[in-house]
């Protein structure tokens, strides 16, 4: 890799491929339609964008196929996440954490210095650090992380074989018509170009298993236990959705059917976060044969203030 991590966040790349470009320029100023040509000459001025060997090639360089550019991604404007992000376990091939709400796991879009991966490997000075899954940027709770990359592969593999166990919790509105403990499944695909997820006919390729822990108030808001069996992106929030029981603060999937022609998140708001929490997982270690169990030490602030009036 021809850049080091520089203040914890590992250089991005990009692939030079086969197109009518005439000059590097003019392939960067399409690939990233976002960013002013202005700047984009700006940064190769600066020396800021290099090839493999280190080299950074000078703004009138002729676009030649084939390679990779490297360079370091800026978000001036991104929103600092306030709120910790404990250390519940650590050794030589792990680190678990507690993730809050708001913070995505790793750098993507408007999210980079803020994320669990930056802050970790800042925090704790470890370049290899990768995480092993992903939690929703509105999803606090559990979040495993590898150290040696030489054993990124096992744990990961145990996620794909579904031999973790994992256990949320969530506050819902749940209809007076629902029995629980229920198994709900369905097929998600992903809206075409969009980010969310939606349900589609066809044979199943999800499955939660959902127990009522305790009842909040007479209104019908009650404490959940969410167990997927598979690990679609946004299975829970898509499954309760289709219940009729969307999660609370969920901004992106009311009671369906929604609109899917609607993006309907809005800015963060820090004092409404999404009430899921992943509460535990649990595995056997794929190195050392040991059961593992981590847990997470939060609580969903619509559970902390029932407790708190009961």
């Amino acid at each position: 890799m021809p850049l080091p991590e520089r203040d914890g966040i590992p250089p991005s790349r990009v692939y030079l491929p086969e197109g009518p470009w005439e000059s590097l320029l003019d392939f960067l100023s399409e690939r990233f339609p976002r960013l002013s040509r202005e700047f984009l000459h700006s940064r190769l001025v600066a020396g800021e964008i290099v090839d493999a060997r280190g080299v950074a090639p000078p703004p009138d360089a002729p676009y030649r196929p084939g390679g990779w550019l490297w360079y370091y991604r800026d978000v001036p404007d991104e929103i600092p996440v306030p709120f910790d992000l404990p250390v519940l376990h650590r050794d030589e091939r792990l680190v678990v954490v507690d993730k809050p709400h708001f913070m995505a796991t790793t750098p993507a879009g408007r999210y980079l210095r803020h994320t669990a991966l930056v802050r970790l490997r800042k925090q704790l000075g470890l370049s290899t650090l990768s995480p092993i899954h992903r939690l929703d940027r509105e999803t606090a709770g559990v979040l495993l992380f590898c150290v040696d990359p030489a054993c990124r592969g096992r744990y990961q593999a145990l996620f794909q074989a579904r031999e973790v166990h994992k256990e949320y919790e969530a506050v819902a509105a749940a209809p007076a018509d629902l029995d629980f403990p229920l198994v709900y499944r369905s097929r998600l695909e992903e809206m075409p170009g969009r980010f969310l997820m939606h349900e589609v006919p066809g044979e199943a390729n999800s499955e939660t298993r959902i127990e009522l822990l305790d009842w909040l108030d007479v209104n019908g808001w009650a404490h959940l236990r969410l167990q997927p069996i598979t690990g679609r992106k946004h299975q829970l929030r898509v499954h309760m959705s289709a219940l009729g029981m969307p999660i609370l603060n969920d901004g992106f999937y009311p009671p369906a059917p929604y609109d899917e022609t609607i993006e309907t998140r809005t800015e963060d708001d820090f004092e409404r976060p999404l009430q899921l929490l992943a509460r535990a997982i649990e595995f056997r270690d794929p190195v050392d044969g040991r059961q593992r169990r981590f847990e997470s030490r939060r609580s969903l602030l619509c559970v902390q203030a029932a407790k708190s009036m009961a």
